[in-house]
C-alpha cells in the first residue's frame, strides 16, 4: 500500500511513555475497590473478581526477563484513533518480557475469539501499522460474548494456541464483556487472563483512574478544525446559521470539548437539557431567541452545535424512549409479524395516553425513526435521527411566527452537518499515539503480573509522558446494574458530563458573550511536529479538570 509522506514521517515516531514502566517495574497494591454502585448485586455476579485492589507500577532495581506469554488481542465496537498503538504496545511490551512472546489478533472483533479467525502479528506486521489510525490491522466487530458457549469456544482456541491472556480493546460495553469473560475463566480456572483497554471517542468511559478513553483527544481535534473551517466560513458569507450535530448519544463530552475549543454561538448540553427539565420547546426557543439577539445586531448568522443523543435527554422524550425500549422488548416476536405501514399505529396502541400523545405530536420523520430504528441492545437508534435538522426547521418556524408578530426582523437561513465517522480513523494525534503506546505497555505488565478482570489505566496525563502513572483498575469497580433489552443488566457506567464540573463551569462562564459576539476560534488541523505546547497538549476537558487555567 502506497504511503503518504505523513505516514512515512508517523512512522517513525517514537511514541513517549510512563518512566515507572521504561526498563524493570515492579507491581504496588493498592486498597481494595467496591463497585460504583449496586454493590451487594455486583459482588453476587462476580465473586472471583470482585474486590480487587488498584495497582500500579513502578521503578524497579533490577528487570529479569520472565518466561515467554502468548495473548491474544480483539478491537471491539467502533473506531477510535490509537488503537494500533494500543496493539504496537501490547506487542513491544510482550517482546520486552520475553522475546519469544507471540501475539495473536483475532479478526473482524470478538466473534474472531469465537469463530477461531485469527493471525498471529509479527514484526513485519507491527511495523506496517504504527501510529496510523483506524482498525483495519485486524478489523472490529459488535459480537457481544454474552453466551457460555461463545465463552467455551474462546476457551478452546486459547488453548490451542497457548494463549495466556486476552486484551479486549473497547468502549463500556465491551469492557463489560471482558469482565464476564474474565470472572468465567476464573470460576472455571483456565488460567486464562482478561483485560481491557478504554476507547471511546465518546469520551464517557472515564472516572478517577480512567482519565480519558483513548482517541477523544484526536477526534474532537478532527471536529474542532472543521467546525473551525465553519465558523470563518460563515463570518465570512454572513449568511448563514450552520446547526452540527457531533457523536456523543449517551454523554456531551465532544460536544463540550469541541465548543471549548472553537466558541460558537450556541452549544446544546444533553445534561444540563436534563437536568433543567426542558422541553423541546424550550430547547428551540432558547436557540431561536439567540438567533434574534444577533440578528438585532445585523448579524445573521451562527454556529449551533448539537450532542447526536440530544433528543434522549429531553425528559418527556426520554421518558417515551424508555416506555418504547421496555415496550418492543416486551413485544418484538409479534411486532416482527406486523406489515410495515402498521407498525406506527401498533406501537401507538401500546404506548401510554401521555406516552401516546407525545409520539403522535413529533415529525414523521422522528417518530418513524424511534419507532422502527434500534441498535444492537434493542434500543433507539439516536445517531439517526436528524436532530441538527429537526432544530433548525422549529427554530424557523417560530422565528417565522415571530416575524409576523412583529417581533424578528431578522433573516434565517440554515445549513446542516452531522460530523461522525470523519473522526473515528484519523491519525491519531501526539498525546492519543503516546498515551495509546502506554495502554498497551500497561496491559502487557498487568498479564505478566497474573492479573485479570483489570482495565489498564494512565493518569496524571496533563504532565509530560514521562511523568504519567501506569497501573490498571478492576473492571467491577466500574460497574452498575442498568436495565438492558427490558432485563437489569451489570454495566460499566457511563460517565456524563458533570455539570458542576469545571470544564463545564468555564463554558457556562463564557456562553453569554459567544453567544452574541463573533468570538470564533479557528483551531486548524491537528499538529504532529513542533514544541509540544503544540504538538502534544491534551483536551481542554481534562486540563480544566485538574485545575490548569485555559485562556
Amino acid at each position: 500500500m502506497k504511503k503518504s509522506p505523513l505516514q512515512i514521517a508517523r512512522a517513525a515516531y517514537q511514541p513517549k511513555m510512563p518512566a515507572s514502566i521504561q526498563g524493570a517495574t515492579k507491581l504496588v497494591e493498592g486498597k481494595a475497590t467496591v463497585s460504583v454502585a449496586d454493590q451487594a448485586e455486583i459482588e453476587k455476579l462476580f465473586p472471583n473478581t470482585y474486590g480487587l485492589p488498584i495497582v500500579t507500577f513502578e521503578k524497579a532495581q533490577a528487570a529479569m526477563e520472565a518466561k515467554a506469554i502468548n495473548v491474544g488481542v480483539i478491537l471491539s465496537g467502533g473506531q477510535a484513533p490509537g488503537g494500533h498503538n494500543v496493539i504496537s504496545g501490547i506487542y513491544d511490551g510482550i517482546k520486552s518480557i520475553n522475546k519469544n512472546s507471540k501475539l495473536y489478533g483475532f479478526l473482524g472483533g470478538p466473534s474472531g475469539l469465537v469463530d477461531h479467525k485469527y493471525m498471529e502479528i509479527t514484526d513485519e506486521i507491527m511495523d506496517e501499522y504504527r501510529n496510523t489510525g483506524g482498525f483495519d490491522i485486524i478489523g472490529s466487530g459488535r459480537t457481544k460474548l454474552e453466551e457460555t458457549e461463545q465463552f467455551d469456544k474462546g476457551i478452546e482456541i486459547c488453548k490451542q494456541l497457548n494463549i495466556n491472556a486476552v486484551v479486549i480493546i473497547g468502549g463500556d460495553d465491551s469492557n463489560t464483556n471482558a469482565c464476564v469473560l474474565a470472572e468465567y475463566y476464573k470460576a472455571k480456572n483456565t488460567g486464562i487472563q482478561v483485560i481491557g483497554c478504554p476507547k471511546t471517542i465518546d469520551g464517557d468511559l472515564k472516572n478517577e483512574m480512567i482519565e480519558t478513553s483513548f482517541g477523544f483527544d484526536t477526534a474532537t481535534k478532527v471536529y474542532a478544525e472543521v467546525i473551525g473551517n465553519i465558523e470563518r466560513d460563515a463570518n465570512s458569507a454572513k449568511k448563514y446559521w450552520h446547526f452540527i450535530k457531533l457523536m456523543g448519544r449517551s454523554a456531551s463530552h465532544v460536544t463540550l470539548e469541541a465548543a471549548l475549543k472553537t466558541q460558537p454561538n450556541i452549544t446544546l448540553i444533553g445534561e444540563e437539557v436534563e437536568a433543567k427539565n426542558q422541553t423541546l420547546d424550550d430547547v428551540v426557543t432558547y436557540i431561536a431567541n439567540a438567533v434574534k439577539a444577533r440578528a438585532d445586531k445585523g448579524l445573521n448568522f451562527g454556529i449551533v452545535l448539537v450532542p447526536e443523543g440530544l433528543i434522549e435527554f429531553i425528559p418527556a422524550i426520554k421518558k417515551l424512549i424508555a416506555e418504547l425500549n421496555d415496550m418492543l422488548a416486551a413485544n418484538q416476536a409479534e411486532f416482527d409479524t406486523i406489515a410495515a405501514d402498521e407498525k406506527i399505529n401498533y406501537v401507538v396502541s401500546k404506548l401510554s395516553a401521555e406516552n401516546a400523545a407525545l409520539f403522535k405530536s413529533l415529525p414523521a420523520s422522528v417518530s418513524t425513526q424511534l419507532a422502527l430504528e434500534r441498535d444492537p441492545h434493542g434500543n433507539v437508534q439516536v445517531s439517526l435521527i436528524e436532530t441538527e435538522q429537526l432544530l433548525a426547521e422549529m427554530v424557523a418556524k417560530k422565528l417565522a411566527a415571530w416575524k409576523k408578530e412583529g417581533k424578528f426582523n431578522g433573516k434565517f437561513a440554515t445549513q446542516h452537518h452531522f460530523f461522525g465517522y470523519e473522526g473515528r480513523c484519523a491519525a491519531p494525534s501526539n498525546f492519543d499515539a503516546d498515551y495509546c503506546y502506554s495502554l498497551g505497555r500497561v496491559a502487557a505488565l498487568l498479564i505478566s503480573s497474573g492479573k485479570t478482570g483489570y482495565m489498564s489505566s494512565v493518569r496524571n496525563t496533563t504532565e509530560p509522558a514521562d511523568k504519567w502513572l501506569a497501573g490498571g483498575i478492576p473492571i467491577t469497580a466500574m460497574m452498575n446494574m442498568e436495565k438492558r433489552n427490558g432485563k437489569m443488566k451489570p454495566v460499566i457506567q457511563k460517565a456524563l458530563v458533570k455539570l458542576d464540573g469545571a470544564p463545564f463551569q468555564y463554558f457556562c462562564s463564557k456562553r453569554e458573550e459567544w453567544a452574541i459576539e463573533t468570538a470564533y476560534v479557528y483551531p486548524g488541523p491537528i499538529q504532529y511536529f513542533g514544541p509540544a505546547e503544540v504538538a502534544d497538549i491534551t483536551t481542554l476537558t481534562i486540563q480544566l479538570e485538574h485545575g490548569k487555567k485555559v485562556e
